[in-house]
C-alpha cells in the first residue's frame, strides 16, 4: 500500500482528524529519506493502530515545509487531533518509529 502524498493545498484538510497522524517531509534527492521510506511503508502495513501516515515532498510543497520550519530531511512531525505534538529529524528504525508513536498516544 502506498502512503498518501499530500500537498500544500491538501495538507490542512489531511491532518485535521482525530487521533494520530505522522507527516514525513522528504525530497527525492535525500539519501536518508530513501532509507526511511520503506520503514514507513512497513510500519503502515504492520500497524494495528489508528495512525495515519502522510508524506509531503518539500521540493514541490515549500509553503508547508517553511511553515513548520523544516530545515533538515527527513523531518517527521507527529500530529494529534490535528495539532503538532512532536518532531523527529533524520532516519528512524521501525522500532524507534513505533516507540515514538506509542509514547505520544
Amino acid at each position: 500500500m502506498a502512503l498518501k502524498q499530500v500537498t500544500d493545498a491538501t495538507f490542512k484538510k489531511s491532518v485535521q482528524n482525530e487521533g494520530l497522524t505522522v507527516v514525513n517531509f522528504w525530497a527525492p534527492w535525500c539519501g536518508p529519506c530513501k532509507m526511511f521510506a520503506p520503514v514507513l511503508e512497513v510500519y503502515d502495513l504492520e500497524q494495528r493502530d489508528d495512525v495515519r501516515i502522510l508524506k509531503i515532498n518539500v521540493d514541490k510543497n515549500e509553503k508547508i515545509a517553511s511553515f513548520f520550519r523544516v530545515m533538515s530531511l527527513p523531518t517527521t512531525i507527529l500530529f494529534k487531533d490535528g495539532k503538532p505534538i512532536d518532531k523527529k529529524i533524520g532516519f528512524l528504525p521501525k522500532e524507534a518509529l513505533a516507540g515514538w508513536i506509542s509514547a505520544n498516544k
